[in-house]
């Protein structure tokens, strides 16, 4: 084989690996949107979840149709996320389903990253202890059977949590939230096992005060 042929057997070579690390970029960027069209077990999940919380009143066919999509825009506005009907790595984050590129917001999951937006809006200037707290509740509640048995379903039950309602859930997220968030999935639970917590300067709800205290932690009170 003449020079000449060994420079353009190389330069082919080279052109056909630069031609399929973009085609394995361009999925990776595309891997986790979902749009109208598409279908799956992922839609089905997407599906599944605004209809357990209100925004969506179709079947669960795993098809995302029209209704799926206005169900999406629904949840996204409702949430602080951009409104494109498209469920991206954000909205997925939001309805807390795991990726295949296993990255939300960042390089937080997308269980962290939820449970950091929970923490944020209910503890926000609470002592570093106290957003951890917050975070081990949720995750209490995860593992009750009384409860939702996934972080997104608890964080979203109806008016469990005053920040969703309130819009608090939706304004940015402290950096103190994503560390409290990842010390409770890692297994530290300040509240002492906490089902409840509540801030007694503003509860009014006489039953909220009938739960037995475990800990008082800043402006919270952790009970069982």
């Amino acid at each position: 084989m003449s020079e000449k042929q060994k420079k353009l057997l190389l330069a082919l070579c080279l052109l056909f690996a630069v031609n399929m690390l973009t085609i394995v970029l361009v999925g990776r960027v595309h891997a986790d949107l979902y749009k109208r069209g598409a279908s799956g077990a992922t839609v089905s999940e997407i599906q599944k979840r605004l209809k357990a919380w209100g925004y969506y009143d179709g079947s669960v066919d795993g098809v995302y149709g029209s209704r799926t999509e206005a169900a999406v825009r629904w949840f996204q506005r409702r949430n602080g996320l951009s409104v494109d009907g498209q469920v991206g790595d954000q909205t997925l984050a939001a309805l807390g389903i795991p990726s295949a590129g296993g990255a939300k917001s960042g390089s937080y999951s997308g269980d962290v990253y939820l449970l950091a937006r929970i923490i944020s809006a209910e503890a926000r200037g609470e002592p570093y202890a106290g957003q951890v707290a917050v975070g081990a509740v949720v995750l209490n509640r995860v593992r009750h059977p009384s409860f939702p048995d996934t972080i997104s379903g608890v964080i979203y039950q109806t008016d469990a949590f005053t920040a969703v309602s309130d819009g608090q859930f939706n304004k940015p997220i402290a950096e103190s939230a994503y560390r409290a968030a990842q010390d409770a999935l890692n297994g530290s639970d300040p509240s002492g096992g906490a089902l409840y917590y509540f801030n007694p300067a503003t509860a009014t709800s006489a039953w909220i005060w009938s739960r037995p205290l475990l800990v008082t932690i800043g402006n919270h009170r952790f009970c069982a």
